[in-house]
């Protein structure tokens, strides 16, 4: 449902903050992920804390998806009826230009809470030495790759329907020339806010009981310490004690 413009200016609300919040900072954290995996990294003692905000940030946007803002919905952005007409439309070179996200979109969005959530229960398995490595670098990769496409689409699609895309995420708010009889999105409750807060606060609360020192810098494979287990370092196999 979309609710009317009182402003009656030259864009519209589309993305309520939440969201964008959450967009911007899970590029953070998996771009901290990613420059933080090497062990010869300056910032390697953060891997985990990176790893750690990023399940926090998913946990906080599945939720979002049923209470946030009306483009923040999956009944709102998910349509697989409408993804042959897209693919038509972009073959054609005269793509239809949606509000929210358009039909391939939103399966990528779907595909990269997947492999941001495939990576991240991995890479927990390696540091409780009960995966290897080489799986969580497999499907960390496939996800950059994933992020790679993401982009791209967002550049191309943005060039084709004339829609900056990008700056909308920023903004929050579309060019109403484009949309002719747009109206800004109804936006997300005050009982959403507070469950998207609750969420938060019980991610970051079960975390931390699981790993005491998750959102602290840490070497690789001391998640969970004191938790019972005996882990191996940097989920190599390596002894601790360095035999």
């Amino acid at each position: 449902m979309l609710v009317a413009n009182p402003a009656g200016g030259n864009t519209f609300k589309v993305w309520d903050a939440p969201l964008r919040l959450f967009h911007w900072l899970l590029v953070a954290a998996i771009t901290a992920a990613f420059l933080s995996s090497e062990g010869d990294s300056p910032i390697a003692a953060w891997h985990m804390a990176a790893g750690w905000v990023a399940a926090v940030l998913l946990a906080f946007r599945l939720i979002w998806g049923f209470v946030g803002g009306e483009h923040a919905r999956f009944v709102n952005f998910i349509r697989p009826s409408g993804i042959v007409a897209h693919i038509r439309g972009l073959v054609t070179g005269h793509p239809e230009r949606t509000i929210g996200h358009n039909p391939l979109g939103a399966l990528a969005v779907l595909a990269l809470f997947a492999a941001v959530g495939a990576v991240l229960w991995t890479g927990i398995q390696v540091d409780t030495g009960k995966a290897d490595e080489d799986i969580h670098e497999a499907l960390a990769y496939g996800m950059l790759a994933l992020v790679g496409i993401h982009v791209a689409a967002v550049l191309v699609m943005s060039l084709v329907t004339r829609d900056n895309l990008a700056r909308a995420m920023v903004t929050g708010r579309k060019r109403t020339a484009l949309y002719p009889g747009a109206r800004d999105a109804r936006v997300p409750g005050f009982m959403a806010v507070v469950l998207g807060g609750v969420v938060v606060i019980a991610a970051v609360f079960g975390i931390t009981r699981f790993d005491p020192a998750a959102f602290s810098p840490q070497a690789h494979g001391e998640a969970g310490e004191g938790q019972g287990g005996e882990y191996t370092a940097a989920g190599h196999g390596e002894n601790p004690d360095g035999d």
